[in-house]
């Protein structure tokens, strides 16, 4: 399989699980996208462990797009929802939430056999390493701080005002989400994992009260982010999979998880976090606070073990898809749940 580097996202040839019709796919955006230019080449982004992503070229390369669609195969019930990306992306356009302008949807799966929708490209780093080699203390303190000034203004926006007031239903988050993800889960089962057993039986009634209603990412991390080409800034907030109206407080403990020894969406790891420039979790979620006009977080370790618990749920349906050969990336070939539910489990326990 041939490389090539587009910034920092990669792109390789389109693995074989992933090919479609290229003609069809062309044919349709070229009347969806009236500018859409002509020539088309197809790379696949490398990575990814959800929706398979593309880099469309047209002119000779002038012209770049990007395309999210769903993996091929049988998909896990509300998985894969890349209408709702779509949907998020053209309400924030414009907003104090950076995000690539959303070009076209096809819900028509007679066009190349699955959803799909095309963006806009934007140039920029993805920057997996939460501990931001190469970077100086001066870049590290100013990126950790536009990635939570970004956090804060999306839960600060009013979905009402952007036409998201049914993006998802009021109340009752935190149950919904461990339905859900629960519910996702054994639909994905492939052995007993005991810790997940135990946060299923334990979570539900542990959920904290009170909490505010906002638009939440639901994956929000520094590998979903497009940071600048040369600047600690950010240029876009990429995977909005799992957006919906919730608590932000999820959002927060999501994007805290380096801290806690979970690097990226992968398992456990031991990302350095206290490199130069780097702010103390502490005083990340302080920050947080300040800017949404908050006191504090009450239940912060429930926040932090419910969210890495809808993430094993997630790697877990990952696992069962490269199980069946359809998963966007084989890169996590051994799975990665149980060591996530174990870790959720130890901060539940008050680690």
């Amino acid at each position: 399989m041939t490389e090539a580097a587009i910034g920092e996202a990669r792109t390789v040839d389109v693995a074989p699980a992933h090919r479609f019709d290229e003609a069809a796919l062309r044919a349709w955006l070229e009347i969806a996208i009236p500018d859409f230019g002509s020539a088309m080449q197809v790379r696949q982004f490398h990575g990814g462990m959800s929706n398979p992503t593309f880099l469309l070229s047209t002119d000779g390369g002038a012209r770049r797009f990007v395309m999210r669609k769903q993996p091929p195969g049988t998909l896990l019930a509300s998985a894969h929802q890349v209408d709702r990306e779509f949907r998020v992306m053209r309400a924030l356009a414009g907003s104090g939430v950076p995000v690539p302008p959303a070009r076209a949807l096809c819900q028509d799966r007679s066009v190349i056999g699955t959803d799909f929708y095309v963006m806009d490209y934007v140039p920029g780093r993805i920057l997996m390493d939460a501990t931001l080699p190469g970077f100086s203390a001066t870049e590290r303190s100013a990126l950790y701080d536009d990635f939570g000034r970004v956090l804060a203004a999306l839960h600060q926006i009013d979905p009402a005002a952007v036409g998201l007031a049914e993006f998802g239903r009021a109340g009752d988050f935190i149950a919904r989400q461990l339905a859900r993800f629960t519910r996702q889960y054994r639909d994905a089962e492939t052995e007993t994992i005991p810790a997940m057993e135990a946060l299923i039986e334990r979570l539900p009634g542990l959920a904290p009260g009170g909490s505010r209603v906002a638009i939440v990412h639901g994956d929000y991390k520094l590998g979903n982010v497009m940071v600048h080409p040369s600047e600690p800034q950010i240029v876009a907030v990429l995977d909005w999979e799992l957006a919906t109206l919730g608590d932000p407080l999820a959002d927060l403990a999501y994007s805290a998880f380096p801290w806690r020894g979970i690097y990226g969406s992968t398992a456990p790891g031991a990302p350095d976090m206290t490199a130069p420039g780097i702010p103390s979790e502490a005083a990340f979620v302080a920050a947080y606070c300040k800017r949404t006009a908050r006191k504090g977080v009450e239940g912060w370790n429930f926040y932090l073990a419910f969210s890495l618990f809808r993430l094993a749920s997630i790697m877990q349906g990952v696992y069962r898809r490269i199980l069946s050969g359809a998963a966007a990336s084989q890169a996590a070939a051994v799975n990665q749940c149980p060591q996530l539910a174990k870790r959720a489990l130890e901060i539940l326990e008050g680690e």
